[in-house]
């Protein structure tokens, strides 16, 4: 049986900063030993290509620090979000390679990526309608001896109880979202195409819930690991309570934000009263002034 623990967001954050920190120190090493080269092409060009260095420099630490204060809770504009992602890709093989080195397994690494990928996308509020949700599951969700194929469309399940699968199909029809269950990468792009959703809520290992993620970027993917206790790829399972609640969540986010936004309009319209007040008490005062003046005129 495999066990899924409660993944840490900070074990991906260390590693892929450590990478940053490899990559400027493998960038300032390769531009000290041009130097000598650059200078003899033409007396700019160490500069040139230094302040490039630099830049490449600070912007791998921008798009980190843009994660590390999304996921301490403070607010971030969407433009760092989309850096962040370019970072995170960039940097990744780096990261898995120096967790490898370090003797941690590719599963906690994967998990930890997957956790802080749910905190970016929750962070960002979206507003997705329910029928622009997708939910996304592998065809091992599925109870190996069923006999109906559910793979191009799980209303053929018949619901008996044995598996998810029917679990799934309920949520489908409770609250009107797009469950697919698919054979691997292919049919789950075609998927993608002929629904062409906001948002997917995708469910898989670690493995291939990483590669999804970014293959799909930068399409908003809420990452649900699924679980094994008949070892990988066979009768697996998956929370269908979380799954539920994460589209409970969405909704409610967009009823906050609605309310939210109706809030500041109030504090706006308050505030600019409270201005004309002032106006009004200013022109008030000055005339005062103006006829204690002509009195003592």
């Amino acid at each position: 049986m495999i066990i899924v623990s409660r993944p840490k967001k900070r074990l991906f954050i260390v590693l892929i900063s450590l990478a940053a920190l490899l990559m400027g120190g493998a960038a300032y090493g390769l531009w000290h030993i041009m130097v000598p080269g650059l200078a003899a092409l033409h007396p700019a060009l160490p500069l040139v290509v230094g302040l490039a260095v630099l830049f490449l420099a600070l912007s791998l630490f921008v798009g980190i620090g843009g994660i590390v204060l999304a996921i301490l809770g403070f607010p971030t504009i969407r433009f760092f979000y989309f850096w962040a992602w370019n970072v995170i890709n960039l940097i990744y093989p780096i990261a898995i390679f120096l967790g490898e080195m370090m003797h941690i397994s590719k599963m906690r690494i994967e998990q930890s990526f997957i956790e802080v990928s749910n905190h970016l996308v929750r962070r960002q509020h979206i507003k997705v309608p329910a029928d622009r949700l997708m939910i996304l599951t592998p065809h091992c969700l599925q109870l190996d001896t069923c006999p109906y194929k559910v793979t191009r469309d799980i209303h053929n399940c018949h619901q008996c109880g044995r598996c998810g699968v029917g679990d799934l199909l309920h949520l489908s029809q409770k609250y009107g979202v797009h469950v697919y269950i698919v054979t691997g990468g292919t049919l789950a792009r075609q998927a993608v195409k002929k629904v062409r959703p906001k948002a997917i809520l995708a469910v898989a290992c670690e493995r291939d819930l990483t590669s999804g993620i970014q293959d799909v970027f930068p399409m908003p993917v809420i990452g649900v690991l699924n679980r094994r206790p008949n070892g990988p790829c066979f009768n697996t399972s998956v929370d269908i309570d979380a799954i539920e609640e994460e589209i409970k969540t969405t909704k409610e986010t967009v009823a906050t934000m609605k309310l939210a936004r109706e809030d500041m309009r109030k504090f706006i319209s308050s505030f600019e009263e409270g201005e004309s007040l002032e106006e009004d008490y200013l022109a008030e005062e000055s005339g005062a002034d103006s006829g204690k003046g002509e009195k003592n005129q």
